[in-house]
Parts: structure tokens; sequence; C-alpha cells
């Protein structure tokens, strides 16, 4: 199915809405993983990124989904969000990338398998592992190659090897390294150089510890864009979600969400009337506004009122006005044929989503990952 198809029969067949909801369209996802992979060899390992309840989708619904697609692993940023993969009955590995050592125990009753990335942390861990009387439990082992956020260093690999040799309670399942700015082909000398020095990292730990464990660095920019940088396994996160960080990839992708709510009620403002909080919006001619279920508490932050962020009325831009409410905004409808109970837009495939995050600067794994989970949440299969 191309994708022009896959599109018009995704909108044929996603219902029109009746409450503020977020419908999740599974066919766009499979779409996306089947893309991502044609970029890869067939030897090389998929590992699908579900953490921040799979960027703003529902995790244990999409983790269940990427199961039927046969993907090889799963990463989640703490235990908990692995914990509740596990709870729904998700048998993937699954990397937790971000663990903390209060929750080892959690992890190996869970069947987790952590990110190491300090010596602290892997002392510590191996502590509970023996003490759980374990036997090469896996682990992954993550280099810092210019990210500067969590990994060791190159100088720590005698020290890894030395802990490592003292114990039989875990094995590197992994190495692991994170691209800093893999979508920014003008930082590509920075990326080369990162994918050079986590080969040298890997080759000189492999040869200390005398197996070969799993090779991983590029993320979806890493993996489009640096085909030298997949190994043995790639991370694909946001991709899955339908979004490559470079428009030459995203027109391959579809975005899988859509954020739809409806208008509760219509008012007519007469000049000089105000509307909303502290009356930041006064109207200078008669203005009719629409009032839609979903405020700052659902994810559409205060950024984006008073002119900033915008929906579609009908097929057409209607501007927030006045301040976001918690639980409501309100928007401009002056030109705007519309009645009460229509149907609203925030983003989707058509009505994409950056054009709404750049108007206040940011990104869209913000307002993806900011989609309150009180929404609801349908999918379409």
């Amino acid at each position: 199915m191309t994708q022009k198809n896959l599109k018009k029969n995704k909108i044929n067949l996603m219902p029109k809405a009746h409450e503020t909801t977020l419908e999740i369209d599974l066919k766009a996802l499979k779409h996306n993983v089947d893309y991502i992979k044609s970029k890869l060899s067939k030897d090389t390992k998929f590992l699908a990124v579900v953490k921040a309840f799979a960027y703003g989708s529902d995790a244990v619904e999409i983790a269940k989904y990427l199961e039927t697609l046969k993907v090889d692993y799963f990463a989640v940023a703490y235990t908990n969000e692995g914990v509740a993969l596990r709870d729904a009955g998700i048998e993937t590995p699954i990397l937790v990338l971000h663990p903390q050592p209060e929750n080892f125990k959690t992890i190996i009753e869970h069947c987790l398998e952590p990110n190491i990335y300090s010596q602290r942390v892997l002392k510590n861990f191996i502590a509970v592992a023996e003490n759980l009387k374990q036997n090469n439990y896996p682990i992954h082992i993550k280099y810092n190659s210019g990210l500067n956020r969590l990994g060791f260093n190159v100088n720590d690999i005698e020290a890894i090897n030395t802990t490592l040799k003292q114990t039989a309670a875990i094995k590197v399942k992994s190495l692991f390294s994170h691209l800093a700015a893999s979508e920014d082909l003008d930082e590509r000398e920075f990326t080369l150089n990162q994918i050079h020095k986590f080969k040298v990292f890997a080759h000189t730990l492999i040869e200390a510890i005398n197996y070969k464990p799993l090779l991983h660095q590029s993320n979806t920019s890493g993996i489009l864009n640096y085909p030298e940088a997949h190994f043995s396994m790639v991370r694909c996160g946001i991709g899955l979600y339908g979004f490559g960080n470079d428009n030459a990839y995203n027109k391959n992708l579809i975005p899988i969400a859509t954020l739809k709510t409806i208008i509760s009620q219509i008012h007519t403002l007469n000049a000089g009337e105000s509307l909303g909080y502290n009356r930041a919006f006064k109207a200078s001619k008669i203005t009719k506004t629409a009032t839609l279920p979903i405020g700052h508490a659902d994810g559409i932050g205060r950024q984006y009122g008073n002119g900033k962020g915008f929906v579609y009325v009908n097929e057409q831009k209607a501007y927030i006005v006045g301040n976001v409410c918690m639980d409501m905004i309100m928007v401009d409808v002056t030109d705007i044929d519309c009645k009460e109970g229509d149907e609203v837009i925030i983003f989707g495939p058509k009505h994409k989503i950056n054009n709404l995050t750049k108007t206040v600067d940011t990104i869209p794994y913000e307002l993806l990952t900011a989609v309150s989970q009180r929404i609801k949440r349908s999918f379409c299969r």
C-alpha cells in the first residue's frame, strides 16, 4: 500500500470525535517500522523505544502491537515503565536506559535489563545480583562518546574489565552509546568522530572480556543518516511515531497520532468584551469564539495562548485566544462556518505537529509526550 493510499484509508477509517481523543493508527506504525527496517541489513536487530508512555501514545498498546511485528528489544527510561510492560504481559527483552540503584532488585524480579553507566552503578548492580544469586544476568554498558549525559569513558575500560572478571552474576549483553547531533548534517564531523570513538571503545573492551556483545549507537536520525553506525542493533524512537527529523525522511513516515477534540460552546463577543482568565483577550470588533475541552493539564501549555497556537476547525486554522486554561482553550472562529459539537483537530498526519510546536520554539517530542494520560486513547487497526 502506498503512503498516499494509506493516508487516504486512514482518514476514512477514523471516526469523528465526540470528546477529546488521541487516535493512534497502528497501520501507520507498521508502515514506519517497515520503512526504517528497509534501511537496515537483515541481520541488524531492531530496538523500539517506548519510553514516556510510548512518546505519549500508550506504551502497553504500542509494545503489544510491536511484539506482533517481531521487534527484538524495547527500551524505556525508568524501571517503573518496564514493570508496567511486564505486568501487561510483554515478554520481549527490555532495556532500562536510566535505572537507579534503589530499583535494582525490582529490575531483576521483572527480568529487565539495566544500562550500566558508571563504576558506582556497576558495583551496586553486581552486589544486588549476587545477593539474589543471579548468574550471567544481562546488563548493557554505556559509553559516553560525546553527548556527556551518562556513560563510561575510554580510561574506564580496565576498571570495567577487572570488575566483570570478579563475578559470574552478570554478563554484558550489549555495548552502546548515543549520538548527539545525528539529525544535523552540519555536525557530520562531530558525529563521525563519535562513531569512531565508540568503535575504539567497543573493540578494546571486547578484547578485554573476550566475547562480543551486541553493539548499538544509532537513534532514528543515526539510522537514516549514518548506515556505517548501524552495528548489530539500532534504537528507533521518534521514527516509530512518524518523524524523521528531516523533511526528506518525514515524507516517508506517517505520524501515528491524531489529537482531536470538539467545540463545546460558541460565544459572540462585542467590541470591548474580554475572554478568559486575566481578561487576556479583549475583542476589538465582534468576535466569535469556540471553547474546546482541552487545556494545559492535557498538554496544551500556556505558551500556546494569546494568538500563538492554533487548531483546525472544519479544515480552517483557528488561533487560540486568551490564556490557555487548565481544562479548556478558546479559539477565534469569527470567519469559520462551524457549530457546537463540530470536530476540531489539534495535530495529525495532515495537520503537522511541527507547524504548531515551532510557534513556541519547541519540538514535536515535547508536545507528543505532554499529552495527558487522562485523554482517551483510541486505536485504529
